[in-house]
Formats: C-alpha cells, structure tokens, sequence
C-alpha cells in the first residue's frame, strides 16, 4: 500500500506507524501469495530462486509498487533469496521505515528503495523481472494507463501481480447489541458509495468495469491466474489487532459522519468508546476476517510467446491463518 495520488489529501507520513501496524497484521495472506508467486516463477525463472552461497549476485529484478514501510517488500526478498528488491513510494518517510525493516532482518544488501510517483510517468521505474502492486492502481484515474505504465517496465517473461479487489473486511457480528442488527453490511455500502465519489474525483478519471485479468490483457499482457487469500484471525483478538480494527472503524466513522443515520452513528460511538463493555476494544466477539485477491498476468517473450500456458483465472481460497505473524 502507498501514497499515490492521495498524496494532496492525506497525510500518508503521519499514518506511518498505522500503515506499518496494519501490514504486519495482514502479513499472513502476503506471505501466502508470495510463495504462490515463487511457484509460478520457479517454472519460469528459477535464476531468481537459486541460492547459491553469501557469495551470490542477485540476478533478477522486483519491483514493490506502492512499497509502504516494506513489509511485503522483505516477504519478497525472502522467497527470492537470488533477486534484488526495489521498495518503490512516494513518501519518503515510509521508504526510510522500509530501509530499516530490511536492515534489521539483514536484508539490506538486497532490498533498495526509491521515490517516485508512477503518476508522472513509468519513466522512473527500471526494468523487473517481476512487479508485486498492492492496493495501488485504483489510486489513479486511468486504471488502465497505469497497468500500462507497469506492464511496460517488465522484461519479456516476466511477471505483474496486482492485489486488487476481494471482499470488504469483517470484523463485527451481524447484531452487536447496541442498535439496529447490520451495521458493517450498511458501512459497506456507504463505503462503496464514498469509494465511487472519491474515484470520480480523481484527476483523469475513466470509469472501467474492474475485470483485473481484462484489464491486464488490455495492457498487453496475458493473464497467468488469480487467486484470493484469507487473513482469519478469530475472537478474541490481541491488543494490537483490537487497535487496528478500532483505527478502521474511526476512520469509517470520520469518512461516513454526514451519510450516517442517527442510530448508526450512536451505535458507532458506542462501539468506539474505550471504556465500553460493548466496544471493538474490549467486547470478547471482535475479530477480522480479509480477503484479498491477486491477479498475475505475464508479458510475452520477444518472440510473441509466452513462458508459461495461461491457466483460468478463478479465485481459490486462501489458508486461514489464525496468528499474525513478523
């Protein structure tokens, strides 16, 4: 996740240390689909799979578009120990966090960082042999003209993983006790509502309908498959994802304020309140249910052929992992 094209309205430096909260939360589905990720290229590049001592020059390219603090940046060095990883942002400060995550798991000499704002132009971006781009390319406008800018920047064979899409997260019962029953089914909405209003209002703005395999035909690539991976961590949760959900569930109340009916909106005070038996802090039935999904298409080699045959681009479940792990 990173600051792109949301640069001029929210203050991405100051939610650092929530963007790093939330990444190491859902860690588990990135480490899930960066080892799906090994298993395509492992048939494809197994150069970028193999280790061969402390000696070792990296010999392929990645991309993290939309870096963040870094944490699926690391994931990707990790199960690409033969490849080097460039953490890709617009926010200085998240870069500095990404460069400190890899020093301190002694990634460093493989994982480097740069600004640029993929809004410009791809001309910033070298070439890669894969491109992982998480939450990224609905920032922009022209969803289609950025996976164009991405899939230009591949080297032939290579591979663009896009996370987009999947379901809205859960976190509350159907009936929380302190007011109408469907509340999160009623923010969803709002949310889909606030989302599509936010998106007209970008710069450049071209509607599409979001069939991402679609789309990344259109950008000249050919669809490998796509795969939805669960983040399912049940009641009761720990103090840290007990925080993040209450920082979701404040910035849905802060974003929401004035589409909010009157019971809604005491009903979310009262789940907000620190101090209340029945809020997301403390109530024993809190828990976070995330479903992400990636789609990973290739840029066919020189000769107008691709490395590997297309296989469908149905989603699949993912593991649930029930602990978030580093």
């Amino acid at each position: 996740m990173g600051a792109y094209q949301e640069k001029h309205q929210v203050d991405w430096s100051a939610l650092a240390t929530e963007l790093e909260q939330l990444a190491q939360i859902r860690s588990p589905w990135q480490r899930q689909a960066t080892a799906w990720l090994r298993e395509l290229v492992v048939a494809r590049s197994p150069e970028l799979v193999t280790d061969t001592g402390p000696s070792a020059v990296p010999t392929g390219s990645i991309l993290d578009v939309g870096s963040g603090p870094g944490v699926t940046a690391c994931l990707l060095a990790q199960a690409f120990p033969a490849a080097r990883v460039l953490a890709v942002d617009i926010q200085p400060e998240l870069l500095d966090r990404a460069a400190n995550r890899a020093r301190g798991l002694g990634l460093a000499d493989r994982i480097g960082t740069l600004r640029a704002d993929l809004g410009d132009s791809g001309d910033q971006l070298p070439a890669a042999d894969l491109i992982w781009a998480s939450s990224v390319v609905h920032h922009f406008g022209d969803q289609r003209a950025a996976l164009g800018r991405l899939a230009a920047v591949l080297r032939p064979g290579g591979l663009l993983a896009v996370a987009e899409g999947g379901l809205p997260t859960r976190f509350l019962p159907r009936d929380t006790g302190t007011g109408r029953p469907g509340l999160q089914a009623r923010l969803d909405a709002l949310m889909e509502d606030w989302f599509a209003a936010r998106r007209d209002a970008l710069a450049g703005s071209v509607a599409v309908a979001e069939d991402w395999p679609g789309l990344l035909s259109v950008a000249g690539l050919t669809p490998v498959g796509s795969r939805t991976f669960l983040v399912d961590l049940p009641a009761p949760l720990d103090p840290a994802t007990r925080e993040h959900v209450h920082d979701m569930l404040t910035r849905q109340r802060d974003l929401l304020d004035d589409r909010l009916d009157s019971d809604d909106r005491r009903q979310l005070d009262r789940l907000l309140d620190p101090d209340s038996a029945h809020g997301v802090l403390r109530r024993p039935d809190t828990f976070l249910l995330a479903a992400s999904t990636v789609h990973v298409a290739a840029r066919t080699t020189a000769d107008g052929a691709t490395d590997e045959t297309p296989v469908t681009g149905t989603s699949v479940p993912g593991t649930s992992v029930t602990r978030a792990t580093g």
